[in-house]
């Protein structure tokens, strides 16, 4: 049996989060799962169940059901701290962020941003990629020089409308 993780509830991001945000990945951690195998078992994508796992997506009364069957973690406390009443507050921690990762992305925002946004309004016209209607994707791709990153954002067009 896996040694228990303990995760520190007081700090970010879990401090802006209920309790049983900490406790799911703890669970996760003691299963010795992955986001991936938890997506499989709830028919999700390992990004949705991330993003679930911190408090950036909204679970049905159903596939929290089905998580707290996986991880072993009571629906009851899951209806009760995420269920119906309980709504995501999207965009955690501040600005720029701490975290070497975070600011790397922040940055490649800053640095691309403005270049992305000429080649979607060149190939699209005026508007923006939704990220409501949107899908993203983390790949591992070999390189002898050292594995790369791939991140894939498939949004949704949506042009801004004229009256």
């Amino acid at each position: 049996m896996s040694q228990p993780a303990l995760i520190n509830g007081n700090v970010e991001p879990f401090s802006d989060l209920p309790p049983i945000f900490a406790r799911l990945l703890e669970a996760k951690a003691q299963k010795g799962l992955t986001f991936e195998a938890i997506g499989k078992a709830i028919n999700h994508d390992e990004v949705w169940v991330a993003a679930l796992f911190y408090g950036q997506a909204k679970a049905t009364t159903e596939e929290l059901a089905k998580l707290g069957e996986l991880l072993e973690v009571p629906t009851a406390s899951l209806t009760e701290e995420i269920g119906e009443s309980w709504f995501p507050r999207r965009g955690l921690g501040p600005v720029p962020p701490q975290d070497p990762l975070l600011y790397r992305l922040f940055e490649g925002v800053l640095v691309y941003g403005t270049p992305i946004k000429a080649l979607i309004h060149e190939k699209f016209g005026d508007g923006i990629m939704s990220m409501i209607d949107c899908k993203v994707n983390v790949e591992r791709k070999a390189n002898p020089k050292g594995d790369r990153v791939v991140l894939t954002f498939d949004g949704k067009f949506l042009p801004y409308l004229k009256w």
